[in-house]
């Protein structure tokens, strides 16, 4: 059997999803089994929160991959795009003679069939702003089906099945699989779409920014002419793409002359308040607990998506006044000695700048305190090795953890967390490493004061930092 030549059967009633926790995947357990279909899943690292929620939904997950979590045959086996073509499970498909797919392929399959898609694309932003969406299309009554890369507050889950007619999906412009190495979002054909951003980032699959640029303006040419395109108005490469498109292309962001213009801007915390111009005119005026410009632009799309699709203004300004946000992005965990603890998944250093941007005038009296773990397969090269520094210039306290699985990269191409410190402290930025998770705890314990807020930034678990640092607070 050849790997390359993968199908879904005209018949399936098991389903196995080898590396089932990535955020994506757990979604897809847990649709496929309010589907009715019998669903199992294995991974290698097993953590909260996805652990959780897989098995508040019933999925049994298996530690670890091996031949035996497929002895029972199932009819189709998922495969993550974390599985190579060594993994014990990915050989079990081909002795077994097993069907497979990717995650997108299953999407396409069981969810997106008979559906609208709007698909969020962007280096930056896609899972707020697929969030936003999600939830101001539910509270216009619209029912829609969602698969996002977050856990969701308004909804306490990263999937929905509706009975609208759209499907909201993240774009990623990741691989597909090892036997599919195009990026994930060329699978999806979008009824409106919404480019963000693009940025060099996917250091381990891109060579450049123009090999990240090939793969967005291969998705934009897929896009039908009838289809909308939303994108971005303050990026010179999105200009690039967009530029002469079939498809019915509007801009929006902070130029004047955009199809959707940010206005005036009001910060009461925990309140923003921002007027929108549609074509020079005044839209609506909105309120959001979102903080940073970065949110004020993933909102700003998501009411132009909501606007072509009809929802009534007042309609989408109350569902975004009543967006709860999602887990992870800037999530306030706890407050012990008056000492704020926020949680967010920033990683590339746009995010890491943006981020801390966002939450420093929410600050008050106190200090801003970012706690970072470069833990991505492009954080943990020295690709951003001279940019980091910038990226941690709006904060006053800097801890920086040596990366976790430094060992994956080869030792030319490591990042220092080291050298990072060095040149924030050159800086003037006062910064310290850790080689572990327990001193940076013990350090924020001794240092913090109150009116503090510490950011703690990773896209991982984090040795569950935020709860044992509250803990100890």
């Amino acid at each position: 059997m050849n790997l390359e030549d993968n199908r879904i059967p005209d018949t399936v009633k098991t389903v196995h999803l080898t590396a089932v926790c990535g955020t994506g995947m757990g979604a897809l357990a847990c649709m496929l089994k309010d589907r009715g279909f019998w669903v199992t899943g294995s991974d290698q690292q097993v953590y909260p929160p996805m652990s959780d929620f897989l098995a508040q939904n019933g999925i049994r997950v298996t530690e670890g991959f091996g031949a035996r979590n497929l002895a029972y045959r199932p009819d189709l086996v998922v495969v993550g795009n974390a599985v190579t073509r060594e993994n014990p499970e990915a050989q079990a498909i081909r002795s077994l003679g097993l069907n497979f797919c990717s995650m997108p392929q299953a999407i396409n399959h069981f969810v997106a069939a008979g559906k609208k898609a709007i698909v969020v694309t962007g280096t930056h932003g896609k899972t707020t702003t697929a969030s936003l969406l999600a939830w101001i299309l539910k509270a216009a009554g619209c029912d829609p089906s969602f698969v996002i890369g977050g856990i969701l507050k308004n909804f306490d889950s990263n999937y929905h099945l509706g009975a609208g007619e759209h499907l909201i999906l993240e774009g990623d412009e990741y691989d597909t699989a090892f036997f599919d190495k195009g990026p994930k979002f060329l699978h999806y054909r979008p009824a409106v779409a919404i480019l963000t951003s693009v940025e060099f980032d996917h250091a381990d699959i891109f060579r450049d920014l123009a090999h990240v640029r090939s793969a967005f303006d291969n998705f934009i040419k897929g896009i039908s002419p009838g289809s909308i395109l939303l994108a971005v108005d303050d990026d010179s490469v999105v200009d690039g793409l967009v530029a002469k498109r079939a498809c019915r292309v509007q801009r929006y962001g902070r130029r004047r002359l955009s199809d959707w213009c940010l206005g005036k801007v009001r910060r009461t915390p925990p309140w923003t308040v921002f007027e929108v111009q549609r074509k020079g005119k005044c839209y609506h005026t909105f309120k959001t607990r979102l903080m940073g410009d970065h949110n004020l632009l993933n909102a700003l799309s998501a009411i132009a998506v909501a606007h072509c699709l009809k929802i009534p203004r007042e309609t989408i300004a109350d569902g975004l006044e009543r967006f709860a946000g999602v887990k992870r992005r800037q999530e306030i965990r706890g407050v012990k000695r008056d000492i704020i603890v926020i949680d967010d998944f920033a990683h590339h250093p746009t995010a890491v700048r943006e981020t801390i941007r966002a939450i420093k005038p929410f600050c008050g009296g106190g200090r801003l305190i970012a706690v970072f773990e470069p833990r991505t397969n492009s954080s943990m090269r020295r690709v951003f090795q001279n940019v980091y520094p910038d990226a941690f210039g709006g904060a006053d306290l800097v801890c920086i953890r040596r990366p976790s699985r430094l060992e994956k990269i080869l030792p030319g191409e490591r990042f220092s967390s080291e050298t990072l410190v060095a040149d924030l402290n050159r800086r003037h930025i006062a910064a310290h490493f850790f080689a572990d998770t327990d001193p940076i705890i013990d350090f924020l314990v001794a240092q913090a004061r109150p009116q503090d807020v510490i950011l703690i930034m990773s896209n991982g678990g984090f040795d569950n930092i935020h709860e044992r640092l509250l803990e100890a607070l």
